[in-house]
């Protein structure tokens, strides 16, 4: 299943741009509110499950209306150095346990449009998102896909200079400009996908591929990340994990390559779908 943001309202996609209304089709047991969905979510699905598509209303949609399909996660993870080769080209050891930071609701934003650049250098980051569906405590990594709604495309757009202002490192906050956290275009249920724990994923700036990778690469896989994190808070349903990026940023290259006013960004992850947005100046 893909379930999606469409002009702010919960939907399900059921084939490339057409679209259930999902507070329609239901007659009102579930609002139309995208994150209200996640709170719901097993009675959701089953919902879902039971539904007569072929009576049910369907509209097509542009790629403009999709939205963030997770808009008010109330707890946002991020993992640093998940990838060997992303480690190596940013000078670090791979680490021993995961390197988390967060970045702010406030940077989060849908998988189209413009995004105002600071200054500074501004780098991408292609990264798999993992949605929670079930609250994860305690969770062994063997059942962490059982608490999992579905996986996203996302970017953790980064600001280099900031980050590396001292004396501590300022991950989150240079990761927190509005729109440096897009999302989208759907989220999709594990059981869409072949292999859930090998996804193809990359991005390309102005039609360059500067990044390519499998989530096979990852160094702490999504379900030993939910064993990790949920051993120390709760995940909260409709809570995301952006959960790393392969080689190829910007910062990595020689020399150093930033994202400028009319660059376009288009992030992709095979099985799920791409993201597109334009960079433009403050």
């Amino acid at each position: 299943m893909r379930f999606a943001n469409i002009c702010g309202r919960l939907s399900l996609v059921t084939w490339s741009s057409t679209v259930v209304d999902l507070a329609e089709a239901s007659g009102g047991q579930f609002g139309p509110n995208p994150q209200s969905g996640y709170e719901q979510w097993p009675r959701l699905l089953d919902f879902v499950r039971s539904l007569d598509l072929a009576t049910v209303p369907t509209r097509q949609v542009s790629r403009e209306e999709f939205g963030n399909p997770v808009p008010a996660p109330r707890q946002v993870f991020a993992i640093g150095l998940n990838y060997a080769d992303h480690a190596a080209e940013s000078s670090f050891a791979v680490p021993e346990s995961p390197a988390v930071f967060t970045k702010y609701v406030t940077s989060l934003t849908g998988p189209t449009g413009e995004i105002k650049l600071p200054a500074g250098d501004v780098d991408w980051e292609v990264e798999l998102v993992v949605v929670i569906g079930r609250r994860a405590e305690g969770v062994n990594a063997a059942q962490a896909w059982d608490h999992i709604a579905g996986v996203t495309v996302g970017q953790d757009i980064s600001e280099r200079v900031l980050q590396r202002v001292g004396p501590a490192p300022q991950f989150s906050l240079a990761k927190s400009y509005p729109g440096f956290g897009p999302m989208g275009p759907v989220v999709v249920t594990p059981d869409e996908l072949e292999d859930p724990d090998a996804l193809e994923l990359g991005c390309l700036v102005n039609g360059e591929k500067v990044q390519a990778g499998s989530t096979t690469d990852l160094v702490f896989s999504v379900p030993e990340l939910v064993e990790r994190l949920s051993a120390v808070t709760p995940l909260l349903p409709g809570d995301v994990i952006f959960t790393g990026t392969p080689a190829g940023v910007g910062i990595g290259r020689t020399p150093p390559r930033f994202l400028k006013p009319g660059d376009e960004l288009v992030s992709y992850i095979t099985g799920i779908g791409e993201m597109r947005h334009v960079m433009v100046a403050s």
